[in-house]
């Protein structure tokens, strides 16, 4: 009996060993802190200790509670990383990404990281999009009234109406045309608090002229007054004006209403 005590005595020294050799030494990793880009940080990342949380088939996975700091006096709309984790011989064993939205100037966020990895990660790389510091734009859709005008932001075409247009924070100019209509034009004033998926309706007035469209641009608004096989009239500003047909693109004639005199009965 006391020969099969001091072996279940070695025996179980021997597992309480072994378990304390299993311990990831991930669990006793210190924090560890990245700045991004090195040369003109914009951002503070600082990973806690890495938590293994299980293991299949060779692979374990892990957890880590992320601080990131945006060390700049602007919003970052959108910051989103690769993460690549290497062993202590500096070979890559694992990797996962990293998302961090609308972070305002000066602003933390913590947010849980995990990733996969093939061994015990001794230290990390980041890979960033390029495009992630852009500036925070917020969609918005132009409505016109009618609908299929010629759109333009700022001098340039944005598709026809309705569009659903992605605008930054400030000051813009709309610029609506659509044949048959007066131009439409309107500044609006996209501010960082807009919330998505608001509208902005422009309604387009009827043309009170004729409209003659030259084959050399010119447009020119009156009122029709005659039209031949060749030469059309056109009264502007109360001179009538004579263009040869050949010379007109296009003519496009305003509806104009017609007033009919009552009838009178005779006696």
């Amino acid at each position: 009996m006391l020969k099969l005590a001091s072996n279940m005595k070695q025996l179980c020294l021997c597992v309480f060993l072994v378990l304390l050799s299993a311990l990831p030494a991930a669990a006793k990793n210190e924090p560890i802190t990245m700045l991004w880009p090195p040369e003109s940080p914009a951002l503070k990342l600082t990973f806690d200790k890495f938590r293994q949380q299980g293991s299949y088939s060779g692979q374990s996975t892990y957890l880590s509670d992320v601080t990131v700091e945006n060390l700049t006096g602007k919003q970052i709309p959108r910051a989103f990383f690769m993460v690549y984790f290497l062993d202590k011989n500096k070979v890559r064993i694992g990797q996962g990404t990293l998302l961090v939205a609308d972070l305002d100037a000066h602003q933390s966020a913590k947010v849980q990281f995990q990733f996969n990895s093939v061994g015990i990660p001794a230290s990390l790389t980041l890979s960033a999009k390029n495009e992630m510091l852009g500036p925070k734009t917020i969609p918005l859709k132009i409505i016109s009234v009618p609908s299929g005008a010629l759109l333009k932001i700022d001098g340039s075409e944005a598709g026809m109406t309705p569009a659903i247009v992605r605008f930054t924070v400030g000051m813009h100019q709309l610029d609506l045309t659509k044949e048959g209509y007066s131009d439409g034009h309107t500044p609006i004033d996209v501010t960082n608090d807009e919330l998505p998926g608001g509208s902005i309706t422009v309604e387009l007035g009827g043309l009170s002229r004729d409209t003659v469209e030259l084959r050399d641009g010119t447009v020119i608004l009156g009122d029709v007054i005659s039209m031949s096989m060749t030469e059309v009239v056109v009264r502007v500003n109360g001179k009538d004006e004579s263009y040869a047909r050949n010379l007109i693109k296009k003519i496009m004639l305003v509806e104009r209403a017609t007033v009919t005199a009552p009838a009178t009965q005779s006696n």
